[in-house]
């Protein structure tokens, strides 16, 4: 900031020459990186209160942000296509988001009804702060430490990598303009983006329910009556 001031400060020719010139930046410092075990997602799924454990599932199979899942529409979702156009990300850019299975069965158990308006907020019930307060004291009495809601984003990239996608596919899906941020997962790993999203399901499949053999493939058992278990509220209080 300094470095710009003065930069700014020789621009409108009111000191000759930048004394920050010669001056090196400092090193920024790496990244966080806090990703969940497949172990420590069950159980944080198996806790979960309804609504939040759809809220949870969504963030960890897609990458995406707390505010990107607070603000979808109905209209925002491509059941048939496996995927959500997102108008608007935090980069000011429109951004695709891939559904594998686990996001899939979220959005199957949300409740889609006659009533529900193409304009209406998915998890209406839910408020940004809520969800945040919620998952900290979901983590505090799992004695999961160090863990923010936003290190699920952290925990499906890492995932990816270590399943096999490459850094640049992993930038695209998490939607940064660079890959200055998406490095960090950089010593994780070795695909297009639908490719990737889908090895989540390999990881993190176990987590969720078992598989079975249906109509000549494998799906997930009992994900939808697991995500839709009722709890206690978390959040309540």
């Amino acid at each position: 900031m300094l470095t710009h001031l003065f930069s700014l400060a020789v621009e409108w020719e009111i000191i000759p020459v930048s004394p920050a010139q010669r001056v090196k930046r400092p090193k920024l410092p790496p990244g966080r990186i806090r990703y969940l075990q497949p172990t420590e997602l069950r159980a944080l799924l198996e806790a979960c209160p309804k609504g939040l454990r759809q809220i949870v599932a969504l963030a960890v199979s897609t990458g995406m942000r707390r505010g990107e899942i607070m603000g979808l529409r109905y209209l925002d979702v491509d059941m048939t296509n496996r995927g959500i156009l997102l108008p608007q990300t935090k980069n000011g850019d429109s951004r695709v988001v891939y559904l594998n299975d686990m996001a899939m069965t979220v959005f199957g158990s949300v409740g889609w009804n006659a009533e529900t308006k193409p304009g209406d907020r998915i998890f209406a019930d839910w408020t940004p702060g809520r969800v945040s307060i919620a998952f900290f004291r979901l983590c505090r009495s799992l004695k999961i430490e160090d863990f923010r809601f936003h290190d699920l984003r952290h925990t499906a990239a890492s995932w990816m990598r270590m399943a096999g996608a490459d850094i640049h596919t992993v930038a695209t899906l998490l939607g940064h303009k660079d890959l200055a941020t998406a490095k960090r997962y950089q010593h994780l790993s070795p695909a297009f983006p639908a490719e990737a999203v889908n090895k989540l399901d390999a990881v993190f499949g176990s987590a969720i329910g078992p598989k079975t053999a249906e109509n000549g493939g494998e799906r997930y058992q009992d994900v939808t009556a697991q995500l839709a278990l009722t709890g206690d509220d978390a959040a309540s209080g």
